[in-house]
């Protein structure tokens, strides 16, 4: 009983080491060849929302791979994140010289206003199910994004000024509009930055692989796997599973700050049903649950439509034909047994390879 406990417990680290290498590599290898100009100006502008879309799968994987459940308005909370991301950052010029500390108090702000838009949301829709619960968040998601497009806030000595019209705003001379309801935030200063992403991803997957290995994680998991069983034990199935939902939500505003300050411009159309379900397919191909399968699927995936730019009209077929095929080979019930069978004999061949070098050696 102790060997096998001490055996989950080493094959956990070495999964979340292996996450976080892989991450922390990959970080380093690019601030490398950043540093030595080898990465062009295009692919230096992907690395930020890169970072933010992979926060976005890995906190989603703890609804639908975890929680198991299906949510559809995961983009709505990236949209308040980054709006209220942006007033924060427009009202604390000038009073914060520190543009870090004030990238950190935009995510800060952003990711709390996030987590109260998933409770609000959350205490009615989770005690719903299956097809149910994944039309009301994408309701919910598409209120959040028309909730945002016609928002007017305003900001002058007086303080700031809200309004759900244009003229209900009355600035004084000097005075700056934040927000200009279905034109969005305009004149962004740009504060994210490659490292900052770096940070927020670890602290997503401190966050997420700590509550996945918690109590409340076995918890989780134990309602998405059998919910009256769970029920049977006294678990509270609607509180369990909102605890998922509001740190995703929390992370899911961190990220949509860092995104919407990495442009000059973004209007509330980009947090749409259409990003919820790129999210949804990063999640889906990187694996249920696979925390560093969302890693690497964000990455790929959000590139991939960038690499096939020259093919011109052809890319978004060539995107969606590797869609199928990848999703074929992760859930074909054959490629996982060819798999399994060349990883047998891989192990085969690594024994017989040291038992040969230990025979030579004596």
């Amino acid at each position: 009983m102790m060997g096998m406990r001490l055996q989950n417990i080493w094959q956990k680290n070495k999964t979340n080491l292996l996450t976080y290498g892989t991450v922390t590599v990959a970080f380093l290898v690019l601030q490398i060849l950043s540093s030595q100009d080898m990465l062009s100006r295009s692919t230096q502008g992907y690395l930020v929302p890169i970072c933010a879309y992979i926060v976005m799968a890995v906190s989603l994987n703890l609804v639908v791979g975890v929680s198991g459940e299906l949510s559809l308005g995961h983009a709505g909370f990236m949209g308040v994140g980054a709006f209220v991301g942006v007033v924060i950052s427009g009202s604390l010029k000038g009073a914060v010289e520190s543009d870090a500390l004030r990238l950190v108090l935009s995510m800060v702000g952003g990711g709390l206003m996030a987590g109260v838009a998933g409770v609000i949301i959350g205490v009615p829709v989770l005690r719903l199910r299956g097809d149910y619960l994944a039309i009301v968040t994408l309701a919910f998601g598409e209120i959040l994004k028309n909730i945002i497009g016609n928002i007017y806030i305003g900001k002058d000595s007086s303080g700031l000024h809200f309004a759900m019209s244009a003229g209900g705003v009355s600035l004084e001379e000097g005075g700056t509009m934040l927000l200009k309801g279905p034109m969005g935030a305009t004149g962004i200063e740009k504060l994210s930055s490659f490292t900052a992403g770096f940070l927020l991803i670890l602290f997503t997957l401190f966050v997420v692989l700590n509550l996945i290995h918690s109590k409340e994680g076995r918890a989780i998991k134990a309602i998405r796997d059998n919910r009256i069983a769970a029920e049977c034990v006294g678990i509270h199935v609607t509180a369990f599973k909102l605890k998922a939902f509001v740190v995703a939500s929390v992370l899911a505003g961190m990220a949509g700050a860092l995104f919407a300050q990495n442009y000059s411009a973004i209007t509330a159309d980009k947090f749409d049903f259409t990003n919820s379900i790129n999210i949804l397919v990063f999640v889906v191909l990187g694996g249920m649950g696979n925390i560093l399968g969302s890693v690497i699927s964000a990455t790929v995936l959000y590139l991939l439509p960038e690499l096939l730019r020259g093919l011109q009209d052809f890319r978004m077929i060539l995107y969606a034909v590797v869609l199928i095929v990848v999703m074929l080979c992760t859930w074909s019930p054959q490629v996982k047994g060819k798999m399994q069978v060349a990883r047998m004999w891989l192990g085969k061949q690594k024994d017989k390879i040291f038992r040969k070098g230990a025979a030579d050696h004596a």
